[in-house]
């Protein structure tokens, strides 16, 4: 779906997230940047994700990276999802999908032979400067996240 490619720019964003505040790009300036798109909270394979990117918190920090989960639900639903699952990383909220869309996540999906509006799993390591290191454009939940880390810690 996106038409970014490795060593572009990142899209810059500024969204709200869970426990009250904003999000930005910027905020990681001079780190890696982990960046994974899931359709929705409190989903089976959302959550098995979101379980593992969690899991990994220390090893992503010692390799000094950051975690950050998008997907359109709403920060109420990112709140509760986090609170449910004791999740350690940070949710933002992309309700208008202008970032989704920037990075290429929100598209046509299709299901049991419907089409509809969706969001794709698919995730980004921006490295320091700013630029797309890697891209998952399919992704896979089990495994994912031990394969995103290894990714961080081959930068």
């Amino acid at each position: 779906m996106t038409d970014l490619t490795t060593g572009q720019r990142a899209p810059d964003f500024t969204l709200p997230r869970d426990g009250g505040g904003t999000v930005s790009l910027s905020d990681f300036k001079g780190k890696p940047l982990v960046l994974y798109f899931y359709p929705r909270a409190d989903t089976p394979g959302c959550t098995r994700e979101a379980q593992a990117f969690s899991a990994l918190t220390h090893e992503f920090k010692a390799a000094d990276t950051a975690v950050l989960g998008v997907s359109a639900d709403p920060v109420t639903a990112q709140d509760a999802f986090k609170a449910k699952y004791d999740l350690t990383i940070p949710l933002a909220s992309d309700e208008k999908h202008q970032m989704l869309e920037a990075y290429g996540a929100w598209g046509e999906k299709s299901m049991y032979g419907k089409t509809f509006m969706g969001i794709a799993r698919m995730t980004f390591l921006i490295g320091p400067d700013g630029k797309i290191a890697r891209i998952w454009p399919k992704v896979k939940v089990d495994g994912h996240a031990e394969e995103v880390l290894a990714a961080v810690r081959a930068l």
